[in-house]
């Protein structure tokens, strides 16, 4: 069972910059995936993933707003979303939370253990620390 903590104002802002990132950004079959993260100087950084016709070598959107707060010298991390953008296809009107995959539970955790991801559970957004969606983490024992 996760220890899940309620949404704050600066979290649904959060939400709303991936959002918006792939609303602006959305293309079938490149882009459908926006994500953002906060930094704890309170700074958002906002992107979309990179999807490649070699699934391996597509790059998620939280891998590159991270990279894009990195980038500018922002490397303390708070809170990290991903949306997925409905297909033309899907009857479905808006992005909805998608919590992290994966490869992205390692990568959010290896820039900051404390940070937190939004996520849904139990049919609620709530948020949680990402070291709960990756119990026993590989790592370095000199971490």
């Amino acid at each position: 069972m996760l220890h899940v903590k309620p949404l704050e104002n600066k979290d649904y802002e959060l939400i709303e910059a991936a959002e918006k990132v792939i609303e602006k950004n959305y293309r079938y079959g490149r882009h459908h995936i926006g994500a953002a993260v906060r930094t704890t100087s309170g700074n958002v950084y906002a992107a979309v993933h990179l999807e490649a016709n070699v699934g391996r070598i597509a790059v998620c959107g939280e891998a590159m707003a991270i990279g894009k707060s990195i980038s500018e010298g922002d490397h303390e991390f708070e809170t990290a979303v991903a949306v997925a953008h409905p297909h033309p296809h899907e009857n479905i009107e808006k992005c909805w939370v998608v919590a992290p995959c994966g490869m992205c539970r390692e990568l959010i955790s290896d820039y900051g253990k404390d940070t937190d991801v939004i996520i849904s559970y139990n049919g609620e957004l709530v948020k949680c620390n990402i070291m709960q969606l990756l119990p026993e983490k590989y790592g370095s024992e000199l971490e």
